[in-house]
């Protein structure tokens, strides 16, 4: 029996996807039904015993991103909503699919036969906790910036480097055009593959396939050198982080 926690602030669409899920599975049981950001967070923070939630992203405190954000929760997630725009950010939430309202019984069965082939998958491989251990190091493969009133879905593997300047986190890809990041650079960090991306200093992360190489500045510093000189940023990495940047480097 798969324990299934719901959190989903409109009772109507509450009731259609339980209804929903009853007419297409019968091995669910609905443990918990939620209906806020801060009464999910008091729930999952006490670690309850489920194996699946399905969670609508735009709640009336809030997105429920960031529930699993506080609660530390590592359960896999299938993120309803009636907006597409969220979608790139689901997959970094323990999400396994993302499914349109109103749900449709076929979605919501292929979203559930997803969530059983990966469960079987790990569980053969002897230990659930792999699954969940997939779903948290499952890195994003593109990120939503902003150009003027656009919003802009930009592959990670095309961003030569991001950086701040007066608060703002900008991006520059592989064309040298720059857009607007809504995230912090230490947010950003913590999301992006770091065998790919390095953290330099204070201002800047930058994309190691983008780097020509690096040389010593001021003795105990180091200057990289990018691809694209034409992007005129000096980077320069500090004595404290030097040593894990030739590292990094090396490792590539």
């Amino acid at each position: 029996m798969i324990k299934a926690i719901i959190i989903e602030d409109e009772k109507p669409a509450l009731e259609d996807l339980i209804d929903t899920l009853g007419a297409i599975a019968d091995d669910i049981q609905v443990v918990a039904t939620l209906g806020s950001v801060k009464e999910s967070i008091d729930y999952l923070s006490q670690q309850p015993a489920a194996d699946l939630i399905l969670s609508d992203v735009q709640l009336g405190d809030g997105l429920s991103f960031e529930i699993f954000n506080q609660s530390g929760i590592r359960i896999p997630v299938i993120f309803i909503t009636g907006y597409d725009e969220f979608m790139l950010n689901a997959f970094e939430y323990n999400g396994i699919d993302y499914l349109l309202k109103p749900v449709e019984k076929e979605s919501l069965s292929k979203a559930l036969k997803k969530y059983r082939m990966l469960e079987k998958h790990f569980t053969d491989h002897h230990s659930i906790a792999n699954l969940l251990q997939y779903l948290g190091n499952h890195k994003r493969k593109r990120i939503i910036v902003k150009k003027g009133m656009e919003n802009i879905s930009l592959r990670l593997e095309d961003v030569v480097l991001f950086y701040t300047e007066n608060k703002i986190v900008y991006v520059i890809d592989r064309w040298g055009k720059k857009y607007l990041a809504d995230k912090n650079l230490s947010e950003m960090e913590e999301e992006l593959d770091s065998s790919v991306f390095f953290r330099a200093n204070r201002q800047y992360i930058i994309n190691i396939n983008f780097v020509r190489g690096f040389k010593s500045y001021e003795k105990v510093k180091l200057m990289v050198d990018l691809t694209l000189p034409e992007l005129n940023h000096c980077i320069i990495v500090s004595q404290e982080m030097a040593p894990q940047f030739r590292e990094w480097m090396h490792n590539a």
